[in-house]
């Protein structure tokens, strides 16, 4: 469920914005409505002008500055979540029943539920389509501090979403005070940026120390992106960083428990073709585990792998035995979950985001 198109992630939002130079100067104001007196109220008024090269960065988690939720109110999120489960055919996921959910536990102070309602009103997913509606909910939230909300202003910006004017430099400018805030997506998608070895705006540009910073700053906090970025990171030659095959091994592997397809395909790939990765070690038994995993992951990019270790431990312990069937790998991997009081569906265990889609109808069930 996406809003914006079909999965249209930040890359292609980035397309849109051209002309986006490497200096920043911004008052952050959507447009004002063609033919109406009255402007559209502003959404901020002054922000700090994105800087790509910074020489500091302090690393903040998200889980220190989020409001807290309630058992009542998380009951109600995961109930939305079974509701619109990527494990359900699309025609039966309940985007009406997952909206009046969210609305509850928004009001009792969810503010992951609160962010999903916003990306169904973006989208008119079981509610009408309102994206003044979603930008009120998502503001709310920045005014009470969620580093997420953030996160996606920036990138409801870069796509112009409703009566915000398309603006690539406030994005920026709105991801990089989501990444000082805690935000593990702003971090992860910026520490990408930044990896270059030069500048490419805006393709890229190169302060690789900040990047690092960042991506390990999104790592610790669970961002399965961050991972993937961070592991081929890590396969370069600059000792200074902590480079080596080993640390990015493992760090693509952390990244398959954290949901990254992209890591379990990249591993996939280097079992096969005895890669220096992998210490040129040719293991085809470990690369068809990882890709059942990648392929998994493409179907449902809310799983998580926690017990992966247990069915594929990192050599050189030997492979457990397994029976061959794509499932049991699958279900072995994921986390031992009590089933809750309330509906348990087979939504209802997911733990999401942070693939780096723009997905603003869907929050983490973190």
């Amino acid at each position: 469920m996406t809003i914006f198109g079909a999965g249209m992630k930040r890359k292609h939002l980035m397309a849109l914005a051209a002309a986006l130079g490497s200096a920043f100067l911004l008052s952050a104001c959507p447009a004002q409505e063609e033919h109406s007196a009255a402007p559209v109220p502003p959404r901020f008024t002054k922000l700090d002008a994105f800087d790509p090269h910074r020489q500091s960065f302090e690393c903040k988690h998200e889980a220190d500055v989020n409001p807290p939720t309630t058992a009542e109110a998380e009951a109600l999120f995961q109930q939305g979540m079974a509701a619109t489960s990527y494990d359900l055919w699309p025609d039966d996921r309940d985007n009406e029943k997952a909206a009046q959910l969210w609305t509850r536990a928004a009001g009792k102070g969810h503010w992951k539920a609160q962010l999903n309602l916003a990306g169904l009103y973006l989208q008119g997913l079981g509610v009408p389509q309102d994206a003044d509606k979603a930008l009120e909910l998502t503001e709310d939230l920045m005014r009470k501090g969620v580093p997420a909300a953030w996160d996606n202003m920036g990138a409801y910006y870069m796509g112009g979403i409703g009566p915000l004017k398309q603006d690539a430099t406030v994005a920026y400018a709105l991801w990089q005070k989501a990444a000082d805030m805690g935000s593990m997506a702003a971090q992860a998608y910026l520490g990408e940026k930044l990896l270059g070895t030069h500048d490419e705006p805006p393709s890229f540009w190169g302060n690789r120390p900040i990047s690092r910073k960042m991506l390990e700053c999104a790592f610790a906090q669970g961002s399965g992106a961050a991972a993937y970025t961070l592991g081929l990171d890590l396969m370069g030659n600059d000792t200074s960083l902590g480079e080596s095959f080993t640390r990015a091994f493992s760090t693509l592997h952390e990244g398959v428990k954290l949901g990254n397809e992209k890591a379990a395909n990249s591993l996939s790939v280097a079992f096969d073709a005895g890669r220096a990765l992998v210490d040129h070690r040719i293991d085809v038994a470990r690369a068809e585990r990882y890709s059942i995993l990648g392929d998994a992951l493409w179907r449902n990019p809310d799983l998580r792998f926690p017990n992966l270790d247990k069915v594929l431990p990192l050599p050189p312990a030997n492979l457990p035995k397994w029976n061959g069937n794509k499932q049991t790998l699958i279900d072995a991997a994921k986390a031992l979950v009590v089933q809750p009081a309330v509906l348990p569906t087979p939504g209802s265990q997911r733990d999401s985001t942070t693939h780096r889609s723009i997905d603003f109808s869907r929050s983490s069930g973190r």
